[in-house]
C-alpha cells in the first residue's frame, strides 16, 4: 500500500489523516510529523499512528503532503533537503499550503521531481471537502490518479491548471466563508422577525443543508431550482426582488474578484 507521509498535524493534516484511515489506509503505512509535542501525543493516542520528525516521515515515503502554513513551508523545505528523495522512484509531494506554486517546490527538490498544489477547503474537516489539485511541471497522470484518490477520503476533487488556482481559492478555498455569513445574516433577520435565535438557527442551517442535498441529487441546477419555489407575486418573489434590488450578484461578483485578485498577490509575494 502506498506509504504516505503527512507533514503538519494541525486541522487539515488531521482530516485528511482521518479520511485516509476510514477509507481503508493501513495505519502502519501513514505517519505524520508534528513538532508540538502535546499535539503529536494528541494524533497519535486518537489514530494509533507514528508521529515523528519531518526527516524520518519523509523517509522513505511514496507521497509527502506537506500540510503546513505558508510561513512554515521553508523551514520544512531546508529539512527536506536533508532527505533522500528521488523523484524517479515515484515520490511525489503534495502542497496543502495556499498561495505556495509548484515550482517553489520543484527548485528545491532533485530534479523532476512531481509536485501536485491542492487548494482544499475546510468541510473536508467533517468529509464534506471540495479539493482541487493543479499538477506541477513533472506531474505524470498515475500522479494525478494517486492524489485523487487520496483527497477523495474527504470529499470530491476535481484538476485544473495551476494557472485557475487563484480562481478556485476565490470560490471554493473561501467559499465556506461567504455561506457562514449568508447564514448568520438570515439568523439575524429571522430573529428581528420575532423568532427565538435557537429557532431561526435550526432553520436555517436544515434549510441549507437540505437546499445543497437537492443540488447535489436531483441533477437539477440551481437555477431551475430556484425557479421551482418561487411562484409569481408570491412570498419568494419578493424576497428575490430584494436582493436583487441591493446588488447580490454584483456583490458576490466584485467579492470573489477581490479574492482572486488576493490569492494572486500572495502568491506573487511568495515566490
Amino acid at each position: 500500500m502506498t506509504r504516505i507521509a503527512v507533514i503538519g498535524g494541525g486541522k487539515i493534516g488531521e482530516a485528511l489523516i482521518s479520511g485516509l484511515l476510514q477509507g481503508g489506509h493501513a495505519t502502519r503505512d501513514l505517519v505524520v510529523a508534528e513538532q508540538y509535542e502535546p499535539r503529536a501525543a494528541e494524533l497519535a493516542s486518537t489514530y494509533s499512528i507514528r508521529v515523528t520528525t519531518i526527516a524520518d516521515a519523509a523517509d522513505g515515503a511514496d507521497v509527502i503532503v506537506i500540510a503546513v502554513k505558508p510561513a512554515d513551508v521553508e523551514s520544512v523545505m531546508a529539512v527536506l533537503a536533508t532527505v533522500d528523495l528521488d523523484g524517479e522512484q515515484e515520490q511525489v509531494l503534495v502542497s496543502l499550503a495556499a498561495g505556495i506554486p509548484t515550482v517553489r517546490y520543484e527548485v528545491k527538490l532533485p530534479a523532476g521531481f512531481p509536485v501536485v498544489r491542492v487548494m482544499p477547503n475546510t468541510p473536508m474537516l467533517v468529509g464534506l471537502g471540495a479539493s482541487v489539485i493543479a499538477p506541477g511541471r513533472h506531474v505524470k497522470p498515475e500522479h494525478l490518479d494517486l492524489v485523487r484518490g487520496i483527497l477523495a477520503t474527504v470529499g470530491t476533487v476535481s484538476i485544473v491548471p495551476e494557472s485557475q488556482i487563484d480562481a478556485v481559492t476565490a470560490v471554493s478555498g473561501s467559499g465556506p466563508a461567504y455561506f457562514f455569513l449568508t447564514v448568520e445574516a438570515m439568523v439575524d433577520a429571522g430573529v428581528a422577525l420575532g423568532l427565538t435565535r435557537a429557532t431561526a438557527t435550526e432553520l436555517v442551517v436544515q434549510t441549507m443543508v437540505g437546499s445543497a442535498a437537492m443540488l447535489a441529487q436531483s441533477g437539477e441546477s440551481a437555477t431551475e431550482l430556484r425557479a421551482a419555489v418561487t411562484s409569481p407575486g408570491g412570498t419568494t418573489a419578493a424576497a428575490l426582488r430584494e436582493l436583487e434590488r441591493n446588488g447580490l450578484r454584483s456583490a458576490f461578483h466584485d467579492a470573489l474578484a477581490a479574492a482572486r485578485n488576493r490569492s494572486a498577490e500572495l502568491g506573487a509575494a511568495s515566490e
